[in-house]
Parts: structure tokens; sequence; C-alpha cells
């Protein structure tokens, strides 16, 4: 049976929270970048963060998953890293912060969903290999 996640908003919900709260520890607080010797400018944010990000939020996706709330889990996320990516950029002036958002949000999206259908693979639901339950395995 599928969940609906609209009659039990409450994972949905709590996933959007957590990734913005997540994005907002790890990358919200460094906003400037960083000059180099060379005259090359790179940042504003450092590899350990985006990882540290990542990390963070596997957990709790992995557990809506888990829970068969996986349209929770990979729109919750996505859509609350989406969120904080489009607030914490809004402020560059030349506009292509549109791009980066759009990239993030590609991103998350196929990355949580990927973790999504690895978890329900591994549990044995068979929902991404086309088994029914109830239905004769040889």
């Amino acid at each position: 049976m599928r969940r609906n996640p609209l009659r039990r908003p409450a994972p949905l919900l709590m996933l959007f929270l957590i990734a913005a709260a997540a994005w907002a520890a790890w990358l919200g607080w460094d906003q400037h970048r960083d000059v180099h010797p060379d005259g090359s400018v790179s940042g504003p944010y450092e590899a350990w963060q985006v990882i540290g990000l990542v990390l963070t939020l596997l957990p709790p996706v992995y557990w809506a998953a888990s829970r068969r709330h996986v349209v929770g889990a990979v729109f919750g996320t996505t859509a609350g890293v989406t969120t904080a990516a489009c607030y914490d950029w809004s402020d560059d002036s030349s506009g292509l912060f549109l791009i980066g958002v759009g990239l993030v949000m590609t991103s998350c999206l196929l990355a949580t969903f990927a973790l999504c259908a690895v978890v329900t693979i591994r549990r044995g639901e068979g929902g991404f290999r086309g088994d029914r339950p109830g239905s004769a395995r040889p």
C-alpha cells in the first residue's frame, strides 16, 4: 500500500526543516570568498562544509525511506535544501544564482531518489524491480 504524503505531512515537513537547518548550520554562515596570492578567488564554501551537509542529511533520509516515506524523503529534503540555497544566494546581483539553485535542486533530487531506491531494494520490497507483494517468486 502506497502512502499519500499529503495525508501524513509530518515526514515531509520534518525533512524540509532538517534540510533547511542543516544548510544553515553547514553553509549559511560562510559568506565571504577567499582570495589566493595568485589573485584567483574561491568559495565561499569549502569541501568539508558540503561533505558535512551531505553526511548530516543521510541519516534522516535513510530513516524516512526505511519507513516507506520515500516521497517525503525525496521531496522534503530537496525542497528544504533548495529553499535554503535560494534564500542564501538571493542577494546575488547578477541573477545567476538561479542556475546554481537549479543545479542544487537537481542534484539533491537525484541523490535522495538514489538513496531511497537503494534502501527500498535492500529492504526487499521490490518496488523498483517490478515485483508485487504477494506474487510468487521462483
